[in-house]
């Protein structure tokens, strides 16, 4: 894919609103992949990040003692006060934004589509991602152990996807959908059943 990231982000962002949208009143306090979080607050987060700048990321960090959960909670009772449908109309709002915390490129797309998944696999919703994009992410987060520790849970490993020519380290192989890898990569437990390989069972005790 080319180097500017913001034109995946923004389709994954259009493509999440539009299955949100079928979402009965229920289903939006069904916990999501990400642990503690309903897909409400999920959504919330989401919409945060696409409207912060680096400058207001810096002052909120502050207020919030630089503690990072604390900070990120603070901001989801914020933009989810309204009700679910109400952060839904503020997401689809920053869908086109190019606004984000201080950080790598990458990690914004990796927010992007690992966040998604987190509110569509508890949901039932099927989505087909660009795996281009997807491997890309999974090089990040396997290269450093910022904030998700990436690095640190693959190492040793060698990931391989079987729906592209990809893969990824050395050592005992983990293979499967490259939506599935990048969800083990960033820690998501529910995603090891989708894969295969003498590594899987080292990657779930990790």
């Amino acid at each position: 894919m080319a180097d500017d990231i913001w034109p995946v982000v923004h389709a994954e962002r259009k493509a999440l609103a539009t299955d949100l949208a079928f979402v009965t009143p229920e289903q939006w306090f069904t916990p999501s992949l990400s642990s503690g979080w309903t897909v409400h607050q999920v959504l919330a987060h989401m919409t945060a990040t696409a409207s912060m700048t680096p400058p207001q990321f810096l002052l909120k960090m502050a207020a919030s003692g630089f503690r990072f959960n604390r900070f990120a909670d603070k901001q989801i009772a914020r933009v989810s006060a309204h009700g679910p449908m109400a952060t839904l109309e503020s997401f689809r709002e920053v869908e086109t934004s190019t606004a984000a915390p201080p950080g790598p490129k990458l990690s914004w797309l990796g927010e992007t589509l690992v966040h998604s998944e987190d509110i569509r696999r508890p949901l039932g919703f099927e989505h087909e991602y660009p795996v281009d994009a997807v491997v890309r992410v999974i090089d990040f987060y396997a290269g450093s152990n910022v904030l998700i520790g990436g690095k640190k849970r693959v190492e040793g490993l060698t990931l391989k996807a079987t729906d592209a020519d990809w893969s990824h380290g050395s050592g005992p192989v983990v293979e499967g959908p490259a939506m599935s890898l990048l969800l083990a990569t960033a820690g998501r437990k529910a995603a090891l059943d989708d894969l295969t390989g003498p590594g899987v069972e080292q990657l779930r005790t990790r």
